[in-house]
């Protein structure tokens, strides 16, 4: 009986540590359809128990009711258009810069964004300096995927973060669509979340 008692409990935190791990790290758990057979049931008792030669299989084999996928890069539904832009801005990775683009051939900054956020459903302003007044200004620390970080004073820059300290970004001539880390850039003024 202590042991049950004890293998649930253990369990249980070890789901609540992969739950912790995987929301810190970006990653959405989607839930998927149970399976009558993921677990088998317990044998009848036999006269003598069998060896155990591997670990139980409530400890080998994943859990069957959830999948994890990045959430920056899923098809997300309408309310979490912020992932849907993402996954817009991404596809855009290796475009030419152009100044006044939208696409699809070429983005600047603020054309990168607006693109973006426009095939997710959420309209902006089309300049990177009227975006950084749309939606709610966010704290540093409160970074989440589809958050818009802009730049310079008076603004003159936006990118997208993705998520992992990362961002996406359109920045100039000469320079296709690229991710950078966000600390590669100096002169951040303030992020905005829109979604």
């Amino acid at each position: 009986m202590t042991t049950t008692r004890t293998s649930t409990i253990t369990r249980r935190s070890v789901r609540g540590a992969a739950l912790a791990l995987f929301t810190g790290a970006g990653i959405a758990l989607t839930p998927l359809a149970a399976s009558a057979n993921v677990v088998p049931a317990p044998a009848a008792p036999t006269s003598s128990p069998a060896p155990v030669t591997a670990a139980p299989a409530a400890y080998t084999a994943a859990p069957a009711t959830y999948t994890a996928t990045p959430a920056a890069y899923t098809s997300a539904p309408a309310a979490n258009r912020a992932n849907a832009a993402v996954s817009a801005a991404m596809a855009q990775v290796g475009k030419p810069y152009a100044w006044g683009g939208t696409g699809p051939s070429g983005y600047d900054c603020s054309g990168l964004t607006f693109s973006a956020y426009r095939s997710a459903g959420i309209t902006l302003p089309r300049t990177s300096r009227a975006q950084s007044t749309a939606g709610v200004p966010v704290a540093w620390n409160n970074l989440k995927p589809g958050d818009l970080l802009f730049y310079y004073s008076p603004v003159g820059h936006v990118a997208m973060y993705i998520g992992y300290g990362q961002m996406v970004h359109s920045s100039t001539y000469g320079n296709p669509v690229s991710v950078v880390p966000v600390s590669s850039m100096s002169g951040l003024t303030s992020v905005r979340r829109v979604a």
